[in-house]
């Protein structure tokens, strides 16, 4: 979990709260017919409808199940600030309702154990909370309930159930720090306001854009769902039958699913240029990277996989779209007036595409060529070279051999620019 999801939602915190264990709700008694394989070490959501035991202790009796907390008593009028009523009416907004429910109440309501939902609950990440915070409304058990309802139905196991949610949580958190970031330095760009009123700000401006940011979500979402079945699925046969080219068939990226170029775009100087700038020109800096990089990888027809500072991964489905790529971002940063130069390097290869991520030799090889070019340079191994030698729009340069950890004696080439306009941008 980021640690940005502690203080996303506030009043889900629960200070000084002492970590539970994992038994609370208390297992069900083995041949009682309550078990599910959820709340054993591997996991499962399938279980009775009512499946929910209450926690219990020697010396203390339990309190009952559902027995709600009083509502909290109206303030007088004028005791609440604007801000704060502006705040609650906002949350109210997004979670689709006044906080009502404890943990125990959303987990019985979706027919499950605590156990359970607490590990679909930190899959999405969500922060701990105890058996008497008033946290939750009928949406959380609503949205708990669909999850479940998929395994149920046997259309996700639990184990894809679990990573999905993953992936739903982890992707959620980084967008929505992502937008308000973005909206807070709007705001102090163009209202002219000190960072600490643009945040306390953005709880008034917000409601007039979650209609559209959510429809927005929604469009993306089926777009980049349609584009990913077409990339990994229905295409990733024709790939790998392309990379068998120049192959023996004992390299060891041989057992690996999917036939991507993959590349490395990495700023040169970096580290000592962010140490003389301050926070906003840093900011700038960055930004101006990675606008650049996703603007020219995505025209290129490649997915930017992630950047991590001064450098962004990439992958392609081609050799040649990768090259192009390839080129056309060692191009961009030398011709940039403000970005330093960059050295890249690409391989084409198979990989293994997992949590948004990807792995295999291919990934490390790349990596490990990236530092081994020139500013201002593209440089590729040997059997991405063989894989363009009969495309005029490259021109392939031999270098010196090297020897690389991981990897032996390799023989770089250097990518350069052959007949063609290369890649163009709008």
């Amino acid at each position: 979990m980021n640690a940005e999801n502690v203080h996303q939602d506030i009043d889900l915190a629960a200070p000084d709260l002492p970590r539970e264990s994992e038994d609370v709700a208390g297992p069900a008694a083995p041949g009682s017919g309550a078990e599910t394989a959820f709340d054993t070490e591997a996991g499962a959501l399938i279980g009775p409808e009512a499946e929910f035991e209450p926690a219990e202790s020697e010396s203390e009796p339990a309190e009952p199940e559902f027995e709600r907390a009083p509502e909290p008593a109206t303030p007088p009028t004028g005791t609440m600030s604007a801000e704060r009523l502006a705040a609650k009416a906002l949350e109210a907004r997004l979670l689709g309702g006044e906080r009502k429910l404890r943990r125990r109440e959303v987990a019985a309501g979706a027919g499950l154990s605590l156990l359970s939902a607490r590990k679909l609950w930190r899959a999405l990440g969500f922060p701990n909370l105890g058996d008497e915070d008033v946290a939750f409304t009928e949406r959380d058990q609503s949205a708990l309930s669909t999850i479940v309802d998929l395994v149920r139905d046997g259309k996700l196991t639990e184990e894809a159930a679990i990573s999905i949610t993953r992936a739903i949580g982890q992707m959620t958190d980084r967008m929505v720090v992502w937008q308000i970031e973005a909206l807070v330095e709007d705001m102090v760009q163009e209202q002219g306001v000190p960072d600490a009123v643009a945040r306390k700000r953005l709880v008034s401006e917000l409601p007039n854009l979650i209609d559209a940011l959510e429809e927005m979500l929604v469009y993306s979402w089926r777009r980049q769902l349609n584009a990913g079945v077409q990339r990994l699925a229905v295409r990733a046969e024709a790939g790998l039958q392309s990379s068998e080219e120049g192959r023996e068939g004992d390299e060891d990226d041989s057992p690996l699913p999917l036939a991507r170029a993959v590349g490395f775009a990495d700023l040169v100087s970096y580290t000592s240029l962010s140490r003389r700038m301050n926070e906003k020109t840093l900011a700038q800096l960055v930004q101006r990277f990675e606008n650049k990089c996703a603007e020219i990888i995505s025209v290129g027809g490649g997915r930017l996989v992630k950047t991590v500072g001064d450098e962004v991964l990439y992958i392609a489905e081609t050799p040649a779209a990768g090259a192009e790529i390839s080129l056309a971002l060692c191009r961009a940063f030398t011709e940039d007036e403000i970005l330093p130069q960059a050295r890249v390097a690409m391989v084409w290869g198979r990989i293994l595409s997992r949590l948004g991520d990807i792995y295999g030799p291919t990934v490390n090889l790349a990596a490990r060529l990236t530092a081994l070019a020139d500013p201002g340079t593209v440089l590729v191994d040997s059997m991405t070279a063989a894989a363009l030698e009969q495309d005029e729009r490259f021109v392939l340069v031999p270098r010196p051999a090297e020897d690389v950890r991981g990897f032996g004696e390799i023989h770089p080439v250097q990518l350069q620019p052959g007949s063609g306009r290369g890649l163009i941008l709008d």
